[in-house]
């Protein structure tokens, strides 16, 4: 029997994010997850920003050395993994809504949307390189997903490049404009991304029906170590 569309892109995109060793739903992990509303966190996230995009390109360890007015906005947020051991930044997460503006990748594409649909950018994924790396990766994109459930966003969007693109195809991203191919993208170096988006409240079906290793781990809610709570009500999503 011929393997499906979906199941097909499953068996061949997923590996760049997906391994055998996927973590049990609710295992500890040796880090925890929260959003950066004070200052420290902001900069924890920061400084494993800058380190981490500067070893694949040296010149944005400084231009990511602060946090940019984007950081600061309203209807933003960033999650950073810190170390249980002794709180040190191990990776973060940025998530930016259309509530108060339009998100960085309308300047170069035109989003699909209908009136009250509330859809976020993800930018700045970065991890440390020591080996539970992989792990905090799964867990941010996790929480990631937690947090849109929580907080109303129907649609993800994101720009990647290859070949990071996989990563996100392996979790069932789609193109937004199948056979368009990459675009330059002016506020990341103008370096051709691909224009991806997931839609939230299909995803889990689509992970089950395509028997996704990372199903059940990215939809069981209230994991101990993640923390989706925001003081700062202001900036949050209702419907």
């Amino acid at each position: 029997m011929q393997a499906s569309p979906t199941t097909a892109l499953h068996r061949s995109a997923n590996r760049a994010i997906v391994t055998r060793l996927v973590p049990q739903v609710h295992r500890q992990f040796p880090f925890t997850i929260s959003v950066a509303e004070d200052e420290m966190r902001l900069q924890k996230a920061v400084a494993i920003r800058a380190a981490a995009y500067g070893r694949h390109i040296p010149e944005l360890a400084m231009k990511f050395a602060d946090a940019d007015l984007l950081d600061r906005s309203p209807g933003v947020a960033i999650l950073v993994a810190e170390s249980k051991e002794d709180g040190a930044p191990l990776g973060s997460i940025r998530i930016q809504t259309n509530q108060f503006h339009p998100l960085l990748i309308e300047q170069a594409v035109d989003l699909a949307k209908q009136p009250g649909d509330v859809q976020a950018e993800l930018t700045r994924l970065c991890v440390c390189q020591q080996s539970v790396g992989r792990i905090v990766k799964l867990a941010l994109f996790r929480a990631t997903f937690q947090y849109c459930l929580r907080y109303g966003i129907d649609r993800l969007v994101i720009g990647a490049r290859e070949p990071l693109d996989r990563q996100y195809r392996g979790l069932l991203f789609e193109e937004l404009y199948p056979g368009r191919g990459a675009i330059p993208l002016a506020y990341a170096n103008n370096i051709p991304h691909h224009i991806l988006f997931l839609d939230i409240e299909t995803a889990p079906r689509r992970w089950e029906e395509a028997n996704h290793p990372m199903h059940r781990f990215l939809t069981a809610p209230d994991h101990p170590d993640i923390d989706l709570n925001r003081r700062n009500v202001v900036d949050t999503i209702f419907h």
